[in-house]
């Protein structure tokens, strides 16, 4: 599967948790935990609340694919 998202790795970079994460979006972990793993991605509306919990771009919590 293709990496899409950064989300585990800004956690780690913010030392915080995917159970602090889907307590500030009000998801499950278990939802968290397939976002982290690249199973499945946050649609629009909650990418953007991550951003605002982990107070980052949007486009930080993407996978560059132009090099």
């Amino acid at each position: 599967m293709a990496k899409i998202n950064r989300i585990k790795a800004v956690l780690a970079e913010q030392e915080k948790t995917s159970k602090w994460l889907a307590a500030q979006v009000g998801k499950s972990t278990c939802t968290v935990s397939k976002w982290c793993s690249n199973t499945v991605q946050p649609d629009l509306n909650t990418l953007n609340a991550i951003s605002v919990a982990l107070d980052v771009s949007i486009k930080d919590l993407l996978v560059d694919n132009k090099e």
